[in-house]
């Protein structure tokens, strides 16, 4: 319909919506963004949940314990301080930054100054902005795989181009210099790294971290490095930061990390970015007109996490250490399931490409997705398939879950798939 067809406009009065030019009701850019495939099974699984099914959920990456009450109380006593009822800073709480500075000298070796940080509303935000900032469009992400599904969409939403390096279980989902450098082209501006990585768990060593961080400054490439799992591993791993492994990087790189997954804070959404000082001060211009500042309770809250010792982190990573050898005993006895140890973070990553194409209750499964739906409609545990992460053929399981919750789903996984026939 044209503007004519309208017919006259009275002032005061509403107008009926007139389509763009282009006939769409939702620009392309963001019609073409996929809903966050784990938040949609956990939101699944909380949906049956309270209709009263008995539904196990492995989906979403989120502790089951509560944020230590240290760390409650500073947000008490924030919220009765009126300091905290206005605006402060866009790129955070003077004193959050100088904490995150100190705080990442003390848990990784790296050196920087509050004026390099930058406090998002969580992790996603850092990620968002990261890209954001360092891409034009064309601009290409080499992004290992499996991945976070945030990350091709937060790329592609800052105009660059993902390109996936697809790993798989037989070299432990860590990708090698001659996959990124096949990968590699003139429009290859960033690396993207995920150490610990979710959706699998791997973590490179610090060798293998300092001869990436050396490839990519070699090739005059940027990396954002993510490393909100940095306190969960396991079995003597240690999980390394680039820009300390290869100080020369450090001008080329950005860092992403945040309280949710360390402090049992994943409501809390306080992430943060820490950068070269143009970079930051380029990301907060952005940030202060996308949100203002992060909410400053929370930012309290976030300030007693990270000033604090990490003797409530350890008793989490003990327990999820202990969760991770039974889900990968129980998930390895799954007929046609592999399932590799992973080193870090709280996700275990099988192949389930050995249970594909069988026959299960009449229905036959030929792709991870259509497994993952079978499960939870027969046997109501909730996994998320591993098209989400880039990699057809697998399914993700979080064992940030109670003990009891973990073998009882994995239990009904089991049973169900010993029913396969061909």
């Amino acid at each position: 319909m044209t503007s004519s067809e309208n017919g006259p406009h009275t002032p005061g009065t509403s107008t009926p919506a007139v389509a763009s030019t282009s006939g769409r009701r939702i620009s392309a850019r963001i019609a073409g963004i996929a809903e966050s495939a784990t938040l949609a099974v956990d939101s699944k699984a909380k949906a049956l949940k309270a209709a009263g099914r008995p539904v196990i959920g492995f989906g979403a990456g989120e502790p089951d314990f509560p944020t230590p009450d240290y760390i409650v109380q500073a947000a008490l006593d924030a919220a009765r301080d009126t300091r905290n009822h206005r605006y402060t800073p866009a790129a955070g709480l003077p004193e959050l930054r100088s904490a995150i500075a100190a705080k990442t000298a003390r848990d990784s070796g790296y050196q920087v100054e509050a004026s390099q940080v930058l406090v998002t509303n969580g992790g996603k935000q850092a990620v968002f902005e990261a890209f954001a900032v360092l891409l034009d469009p064309g601009d290409e992400v080499l992004l290992p795989a499996p991945y976070w599904t945030t990350y091709p969409e937060a790329i592609t939403l800052a105009g660059g181009v993902p390109v996936p390096v697809v790993t798989d279980e037989s070299q432990g989902y860590l990708a090698t210099i001659e996959q990124l450098d096949a990968a590699r082209t003139p429009r290859t501006k960033v690396l993207l790294m995920c150490s610990p990585s979710n959706p699998t768990g791997a973590v490179y060593s610090p060798e293998q971290i300092r001869e990436i961080g050396r490839w990519a400054y070699e090739n005059g490439l940027w990396v954002v490095t993510d490393e909100i799992y940095e306190h969960l591993t396991y079995d003597g791993v240690r999980s390394a930061s680039i820009p300390v492994e290869v100080p020369e990087l450090a001008d080329r790189c950005l860092v992403l990390n945040g309280v949710a997954k360390t402090y049992a804070m994943t409501g809390w959404r306080v992430g943060w970015l820490i950068g070269p000082p143009d970079v930051v001060k380029a990301a907060t211009n952005f940030h202060s007109h996308l949100t203002g500042n992060v909410c400053n309770i929370a930012q309290r809250a976030a300030l007693a996490a990270v000033s604090g010792d990490l003797s409530a982190v350890e008793q989490m990573r003990q327990a999820f250490d202990r969760r991770r050898r039974t889900i990968v005993e129980l998930l390895s006895e799954v007929p046609g399931f592999t399932c590799p140890t992973p080193k870090g973070a709280f996700y275990a990553f099988p192949s389930v490409k050995g249970a594909l194409g069988r026959v299960i209750r009449g229905r036959r499964p030929t792709t991870s997705a259509e497994l993952a739906e079978l499960i939870l409609d027969e046997v109501e545990v909730a996994a998320v398939p591993g098209e989400a992460f880039g990699t057809p053929g697998y399914l993700r399981f979080s064992y940030a879950l109670s003990d009891e919750d973990l073998v009882e789903g994995v239990t009904r996984v089991q049973k169900l798939l010993a029913e396969a026939s061909s």
